[in-house]
């Protein structure tokens, strides 16, 4: 799976499949964690992860790179139940925002989880975190009540979408 634009319309990226735990994934994911406890205080730890949740074929993490192979942005799906995949970790570093690459990351989530089975696909994300909420807005997620029972409905959101 890989997906590269063409030179002269936008920086030229890769989007390939990852381990969780290869290092660059680490990095970014490290500035996800920062990010999110600038903006809230808190934020769950990605290391608490286990890498066996975005193991084939029951999730998939997925990891862009400019034309140097500088890493831009991650993102990975698992299942939930039969039929449901969850959205998780998703990020672009803010030097590469606003060039469609987030869209691109989902797009392939998407894509992958279907494939592999997914009717629906749902995510969480925060109430602060306006890019991300118009980006899965813009791409047909629907509000639901969160689907996790430790979430606190003035920071969290959470959406999902038919596929």
């Amino acid at each position: 799976m890989t997906h590269t634009t063409r030179p002269g319309i936008r920086p030229a990226w890769t989007i390939t499949p990852a381990p969780y735990d290869d290092p660059v994934v680490q990095q970014l994911l490290l500035g996800l964690h920062d990010e999110q406890r600038s903006m809230y205080g808190f934020a769950d730890n990605p290391a608490d992860t286990p890498v066996s949740q975005f193991a084939l074929p029951r999730g998939l993490f997925l990891l862009t790179r400019d034309e140097e192979g500088n890493a831009l942005g991650c993102g990975g799906w698992w299942f939930l139940d039969t039929h449901t995949a969850e959205i998780k970790r998703m990020y672009v570093r803010p030097a590469a925002r606003a060039q469609s690459l987030g869209r691109e990351i989902l797009l392939h989530l998407e894509a992958d989880a279907k494939l592999r089975g997914a009717t629906c696909i749902q995510l969480e994300t925060g109430v602060a975190n306006t890019a991300a909420l118009a980006l899965y807005r813009a791409q047909g997620y629907m509000p639901i009540t969160s689907y996790r029972p430790d979430r606190n409905p003035d920071v969290n959101r959470a959406l999902r979408k038919d596929l």
